[in-house]
């Protein structure tokens, strides 16, 4: 995923990277940060786009960072539990599901990678556990290696009672329909997990690619759409009709990409026929990070129903409440908010109703 550079580029590109969180913040979302609210009876809002550190695993992407730059380095090393929850009370987010960003834990060694899996799961089990009610967690997996992601899989659920797994869109130039991963899908299929899927950038199209912008404006969502052809196309998404798949910054670029040419007003107004690639995108759910405004919005409405559309921040790089104000000035009606703040969690996970009512009992 990472290109040479020299020393002086690499500090250039280091500068650069300083300046991410507010490139996201201002590129992205609308300025000012909502208040945090009541929304209804039913309490706040549930974020599944929401990132996390252990420290060794920050440790690890350091020792990478000084030989290349890796993306967000900076948000990693000042991230701390204690201001990701003041940034959840400022949005009122109830409950958010940690995950893993790119660079992930992959890095071309094998033993590196099972290491830095366990490590981060283990992590993210421990913030659950210290606080009750507030987080979720999405198991960081060690692929491309099938045989210990299988391992990962069954330790994550069965010992740590993850609530599904968080992957990127490739792995070493291997996309997540490639058929060295059906072992995979076949055993997350068989657990009807939870698979929230995050963007990450290819190596072909990293630093280098082009000079002087962020891959985080083109390639990211390039590369979502990439893995979503991969899995639609591949046939790996309607083998596994149990699983539930939660695509990052609403679905990318896969909106602009030729993979749904040939649909009409008539055939978006119709439910869609059971072995068609329209099917798919409509069984998929859609975070709002990257994507809380009236354009994304509105794109995601054509296509998919409502009830596809999850809460979803991408903090640290941006605030929840950021993403509601940008999600309140898109033009969504106050209906389609409470579902997309709360209520479509529970299409998702319908044990999370229950689980955040008895969270609610103890504290």
């Amino acid at each position: 995923m990472h290109t040479h550079c020299d020393h002086e580029g690499c500090q250039s590109r280091r500068h650069f990277l300083g300046s991410l969180g507010a490139l996201a913040g201002a590129a992205l979302m609308p300025t000012g940060l909502a208040k945090a609210q009541t929304i209804g009876p039913g309490g706040g809002r549930i974020d599944f786009h929401h990132h996390y550190f252990s420290p060794a695993w920050v440790r690890l992407v350091e020792s990478k960072h000084k030989v290349q730059p890796v993306l967000g380095f900076d948000q990693f090393k000042s991230w701390t539990i204690a201001r990701d929850l003041e940034a959840m009370d400022r949005g009122n987010v109830e409950k958010a599901f940690l995950s893993v960003t790119q660079p992930g834990v992959w890095f071309g060694n094998v033993e590196e990678s099972r290491r830095a899996a366990r490590d981060m799961n283990d992590f993210a089990a421990t913030m659950k556990s210290d606080h009750k009610g507030r987080y979720g967690q999405f198991a960081v997996l060690p692929l491309p290696d099938i045989d210990a992601t299988l391992k990962e899989i069954e330790y994550a659920f069965d010992t740590l009672k993850a609530d599904g797994v968080g992957l990127l869109s490739s792995y070493g130039d291997k996309w997540l329909g490639d058929k060295s991963f059906w072992p995979v899908w076949e055993e997350l299929n068989r657990r009807k997990a939870v698979v929230y899927i995050h963007a990450t950038a290819p190596g072909c199209c990293a630093w280098e690619f082009q000079p002087g912008i962020l891959p985080t404006f083109v390639e990211l969502g390039s590369d979502l759409a990439r893995a979503m052809v991969s899995l639609v196309q591949g046939g790996t998404a309607k083998a596994t009709p149990d699983i539930k798949y939660i695509w990052s910054h609403g679905g990318g670029s896969i909106w602009a990409q030729r993979f749904l040419v040939g649909e009409t007003a008539a055939s978006l107004a119709r439910e869609a026929p059971a072995d068609s690639r329209l099917y798919q995108f409509r069984r998929f759910y859609y975070d709002t990070a990257a994507a809380a405004d009236a354009i994304h919005m509105g794109i995601l409405k054509m296509i998919v129903p409502p009830s596809q559309i999850v809460f979803g921040s991408d903090y640290p790089w941006v605030e929840p409440a950021k993403i509601a104000t940008g999600l309140e000035a898109s033009g969504l009606s106050p209906q389609v908010l409470q579902a997309v703040y709360r209520d479509n969690a529970f299409r998702v996970m319908p044990q999370l109703r229950e689980q955040l009512a008895a969270a609610a009992r103890t504290n």
